[in-house]
């Protein structure tokens, strides 16, 4: 009965490392290394929010990690809230979502094409094409 408690044990730690949340990505908002944008980050979350329409937001698309903790710490939604506060605007006919791009190349790439634009990314990610305005850990 011993041996049959100790091979469980293995098996029970790599199931709950399994499921410990993933490291938590360091993110930060960034318009075009050419842009004058100096929004605070009270003022992008308005925006990726529906709640004024400039600069334009560009989200990354669901699901992603770092999209999770840009609402949660910069906006204080969760993806939930996030999603229904879109269906109602949407359903109104009073907003238009955030541009959706997959990953960190493709939001770079739109955002330093836009001077006008705002989005986020993991800080690792940041090259010379953006700047960064705001860290929101």
């Amino acid at each position: 009965m011993k041996m049959k408690n100790a091979l469980r044990l293995p098996a029970l730690l790599f199931a709950l490392a399994a499921a410990a949340p993933a490291a938590r990505a360091d993110v930060v908002m960034i318009v075009s290394a050419h842009s004058s944008l100096a929004p605070s980050v009270e003022q992008v979350c308005h925006v990726f929010l529906g709640k004024i329409k400039s600069p334009t937001p560009i989200t990354l698309a669901e699901p992603s990690g770092v999209r999770d903790e840009f609402y949660s710490k910069a906006c204080k939604k969760d993806p939930a809230q996030v999603r229904s506060l879109w269906g109602k605007l949407i359903f109104t006919g009073t907003g238009t979502p955030p541009k959706e791009v997959a990953n960190a190349g493709e939001m770079k790439k739109s955002v330093a094409a836009d001077p006008n634009s705002v989005g986020y990314i993991d800080k690792k990610d940041v090259d010379a094409s953006v700047k960064v305005i705001a860290t929101v850990n």
